[in-house]
């Protein structure tokens, strides 16, 4: 096995038997369970304030309107468990004390981060796969109808939408790498997030690959396929700026 297969191998590992992967992704999936299954609940009691919050959604109804509304849930809710995961699996070498016992592997520290990215991706395809296997069996148990062609192809939006959130979360990542810190990591998340609740607000998000994924989520037909594609882009440029700066680390600063 390659340098980089026991990267992934290892970190894959450690990542199973942490505490946090676990939690936080049990968080993510009843969160949005919980939320999607109540706001339809509310939206279908006609509460005005939920309405509201729906905008376009709310003169809608079956599989568009669930899962418009678990897209906008999470666009913003699986984006901070994004954030928070990838900044532990690069902080935690740092908050554990054990990013001096790396130096003495045979395996470059680049690999390592590399692994790590890989890891956290892996993360986000089977979550990718759950939340939208969850969110099938919550409208059928709400009476949706699921043989729908339609209703199979508006569910198909979810496993893009969190594969595309997760890759916007990786600068997240470098951030708590070159601050060497869980912290830096997370609070660059919450600075991603409200510079994407201000594109959202100032009408730019169509092709801010900050916020183009959620949009194109909640309305296919306002985003253009190709402002997409500068999503894909994020992953690349700060994985490779994880692994040069994780190749470059230096133990007395």
């Amino acid at each position: 096995m390659n340098a980089l297969g026991v990267a992934v191998s290892v970190e894959a590992r450690k990542a199973v038997a942490s505490r946090v992967v676990p939690w936080t992704s049990g968080i993510l999936i009843l969160a949005l369970a919980a939320l999607t299954g109540g706001l339809l609940a509310a939206a279908a009691a006609g509460d005005e304030r939920v309405l509201a919050r729906l905008g376009p959604l709310a003169d809608t109804n079956g599989w568009t309107l669930l899962v418009g509304t678990a897209a906008q849930i999470l666009a913003a809710g699986g984006f901070g468990a994004c954030g928070i995961l990838i900044a532990w699996l690069y902080g935690r070498e740092f908050a554990d004390g054990t990013v001096a016992g790396l130096f003495a592997l045979p395996i470059p520290r680049s690999s390592l981060a590399v692994g790590k990215l890989l890891v956290f991706l892996g993360w986000a395809t089977v979550m990718a796969l759950v939340l939208t296997a969850m969110l099938g069996m919550i409208g059928t148990a709400a009476g949706l109808p699921s043989t729908d062609p339609d209703g199979t192809l508006q569910l198909l939006r979810i496993p893009l939408l969190t594969l595309l959130t997760a890759c916007l979360a990786v600068p997240a990542g470098w951030v708590a790498s070159v601050a060497r810190s869980i912290l830096a990591g997370i609070a660059a998340t919450i600075v991603l997030l409200i510079v994407a609740q201000v594109c959202a607000v100032l009408g730019v998000g169509v092709w801010v690959p900050l916020i183009a994924p959620a949009l194109w989520a909640i309305a296919p037909d306002t985003v253009p396929w190709p402002s997409l594609l500068g999503v894909v882009t994020v992953p690349i440029v700060f994985g490779a700026a994880t692994a040069l700066t994780w190749a470059q680390m230096q133990l007395d600063r």
